[in-house]
């Protein structure tokens, strides 16, 4: 029968653990030393837009450069509070992406049509209404969100010669000066869901500020656009 030297296993742990503690100090203020199991005390926070396949200097080359920020619950709805005509806005897209878009902009099959929407959609008028009154506040929440979701692509200008296309990594972006026959709904259509290259923002921005967005494009395609004459009531919406 083997017996066990208690004490003398208790001096052993503890100085094991003594060791452990000098070990685990590090002369640099920014580094936590080495640490005993720190999952077990500090949960790892999920940030968005992280490369994870890359982690304490090990990589995996399967989910490098995924998108890590992940889309909403499919048919969510957000709550915006109880104005009538922003919850309007914000109830769910009634178009459809084309069948294409399935393995190019990776959308849920119950997004997609056989049909082209997109052409449809050049009836669909802006909800969000441009008045005297909010013409400012829209047109500033609109560049602001357009300098930050936008402009790396299709330039502060609108010209199609933001720095994404001026390094070389993307052709084709389109001068919206050039794109006066768009209509509301095909504008928002193609932030919403993506066209060609660009990805879909559904995930990133909300209806409204899409639709905000709308209105600030519009600017780039007719400087006149939203300013209002005060001698003309019949001018103060559009």
């Amino acid at each position: 029968m083997i017996k066990i030297n208690y004490i003398a296993l208790i001096k052993v742990v503890t100085v094991f653990f003594i060791l452990l503690n000098f070990v685990s100090c590090s002369s640099d203020p920014d580094s936590p030393g080495l640490e005993y199991m720190p999952d077990m005390y500090r949960s790892p926070a999920i940030e968005p837009y992280v490369d994870y396949a890359e982690i304490r200097g090990r990589e995996n080359k399967e989910i490098k450069l995924k998108r890590s920020a992940k889309r909403p619950p499919y048919g969510s709805i957000p709550y915006v509070g109880t104005d009538s005509s922003t919850v309007s806005i914000m109830m769910p897209y009634n178009r459809k992406a084309h069948i294409s878009m399935k393995t190019t902009h990776g959308m849920y099959d119950d997004d997609l049509s056989e049909i082209n929407q997109y052409d449809l959609a050049v009836s669909d008028k802006n909800p969000l209404k441009l008045t005297l009154e909010n013409s400012t506040k829209i047109f500033e929440e609109g560049k602001q969100l357009f300098n930050s979701n936008c402009a790396h692509c299709h330039g502060k200008k609108g010209d199609g010669n933001g720095p994404m296309v001026k390094s070389g990594a993307y052709a084709g972006v389109p001068n919206y000066s050039n794109l006066t026959n768009l209509g509301d709904g095909q504008i928002f259509y193609s932030i919403y869901y993506g066209k060609g290259m660009m990805g879909a923002h559904s995930s990133l921005l909300n209806k409204k500020e899409i639709w905000t967005l709308v209105h600030y494009v519009r600017k780039f395609q007719d400087p006149d656009y939203g300013n209002f004459d005060l001698n003309d009531a019949s001018n103060l919406e559009q």
